[in-house]
């Protein structure tokens, strides 16, 4: 039987390691972030961006400042929720990417939507690097949903 390049690659320790810390580590973070969330420090922290974005504008005249991060939290927990319970029932991946998907252009949007997000220092311009790291999630979360089968097993 012909093997693939990709069959092979999936095979190899070193790509089940890396998809694990991938799913994990995505899985801590979307959990920590989305706790944070339910803090007042990260609800006013938020505040300027999600004010300043074209599709939440409004939210701050329906709910508090509080309220909103509360749902925001909440999708990041159900979206990490989600890919663990993908572990064991598969057909869950693919609704976690999508959640990935809008949660990260969504964040990755305000890089364009928020007043003074850029400055340049020294030359060079900057930003909230911690919203970069949503670049990164937004790969994985393209990967899982290209393939819900994708699996490192």
């Amino acid at each position: 039987m012909k093997r693939t390049s990709e069959s092979i690659s999936k095979e190899l320790p070193m790509y089940k390691t890396g998809y694990y810390l991938s799913f994990f580590g995505t899985v801590l973070i979307l959990l920590w972030i989305g706790i944070f969330k339910f803090t007042p420090s990260e609800a006013s922290g938020i505040k300027k961006l999600v004010e300043n974005h074209f599709l939440t504008f409004y939210v701050y005249d329906i709910m508090s400042v509080q309220a909103v991060s509360n749902v925001i939290g909440t999708i990041e927990i159900v979206i990490a929720l989600l890919l663990i319970f993908s572990l064991k029932f598969t057909f869950l991946r693919k609704y976690a990417a999508i959640g990935m998907i809008v949660t990260f252009l969504t964040t990755l949007s305000y890089l364009f939507t928020t007043p003074g997000i850029w400055k340049v220092v020294d030359g060079v311009p900057v930003t909230d690097f911690f919203i970069l790291k949503d670049l990164m999630f937004l790969g994985f979360a393209l990967m899982i949903f290209q393939n819900d089968k994708v699996s490192a097993n």
